[in-house]
């Protein structure tokens, strides 16, 4: 199948934004917007704001409209800025994307319902009355690791007839189906990774695009990786691969928002302050990430030099 031909052709990197708080648990909008900044500055190919790294479920409707409205006025139109749709009912969900459709957001990344286990009839009506709330492109995001819905490549193909269906994140944790879902709907999507230790398997087998996490603490190593394995540079890819994986590996933790805003402060861009019920990590969990943040700041490599388009 061939893509909508006016559906938008979003490939690259486009970070996970985490959101920022105060100690006491408010939204640090000043935090959050020197943090964009310095994603876009970096050359990041996107943005998405309000997902499951955002901490999305911990964020109060007006609160995640503010943040749309401070990333789609930071990136000023120099890259798209996707918002996350992860509500527990479908009136939410459209509600949200009807009022964010109307702050400047390019499109969105929209998940199934939240709580509820939806069945495959369920998840496909869910998603298309999102799709009829809006005139905005969608990236579907598959989770079934942390959501337990799992968005099989036969349902991408019954979801191709609406236009506004543009991508997927695949977080299935199963490098498989980005072969899978090529051969079923062939380049009907643009398809991205969303696992980060699964980036440059993902990126070689066809995937177009990579929705990151621990580009929010090592943006020019993020991008270098997924330049390099798109030019085929593989050994150089390769090697830097492996002296990223253990911080890649943060991004498939069970507390992957706390490790990744621990990485975030201990490279000096960010703070670890989360929402409750989350709780900063104490004890072995920090020593870990403690120790391969530090191992990996000091042998971080030096990056080779990447020439032509960025995208």
């Amino acid at each position: 199948m061939a893509a909508t031909p006016s559906a938008p052709r979003w490939t690259g990197v486009f970070p996970a934004l985490t959101t920022k708080f105060h100690p006491d648990g408010s939204l640090d909008l000043q935090s959050t917007r020197t943090h964009i900044a310095w994603q876009v500055s970096a050359g990041v190919d996107g943005l998405v704001v309000n997902g499951s790294l955002g901490e999305t479920g911990a964020l109060e409707p007006e609160e995640k409209l503010e943040i749309v409205r401070l990333a789609v006025e930071v990136s000023a139109g120099k890259i798209p800025v996707l918002s996350g749709v992860a509500e527990s009912s479908t009136a939410r969900a459209c509600r949200f994307v009807d009022r964010a459709s109307h702050l400047g957001v390019a499109g969105f990344m929209a998940l199934p319902p939240m709580q509820y286990v939806s069945d495959r009839q369920e998840t496909i009506a869910h998603l298309r009355a999102v799709a009829a709330a809006t005139d905005l492109p969608i990236m579907l995001y598959n989770n079934p690791v942390a959501y337990r819905v799992d968005l099989l490549p036969e349902m991408f193909a019954e979801l191709a007839d609406e236009p506004r269906f543009v991508a997927i994140k695949e977080s299935s944790d199963n490098v498989r189906r980005i072969t899978d879902i090529r051969n079923l709907v062939g380049d009907r999507y643009q398809l991205f990774v969303g696992v980060d230790d699964l980036a440059m398997e993902s990126v070689m087998l066809g995937a177009d695009g990579w929705v990151a996490g621990l580009v929010y603490a090592f943006p020019m190593e993020t991008l270098a990786l997924f330049r390099l394995t798109r030019a085929g540079r593989i050994e150089e890819a390769r090697s830097l691969y492996r002296w990223f994986m253990p911080l890649l590996h943060l991004d498939a933790a069970v507390k992957f928002v706390q490790c990744i805003k621990l990485a975030e402060a201990l490279v000096g861009v960010g703070t670890e302050h989360v929402r409750p019920p989350r709780l900063p990590l104490a004890g072995d969990e920090r020593r870990m990430v403690e120790e391969i943040v530090r191992h990996a700041l000091a042998s971080r490599p030096v990056l080779p030099v990447i020439d032509g388009p960025r995208r």
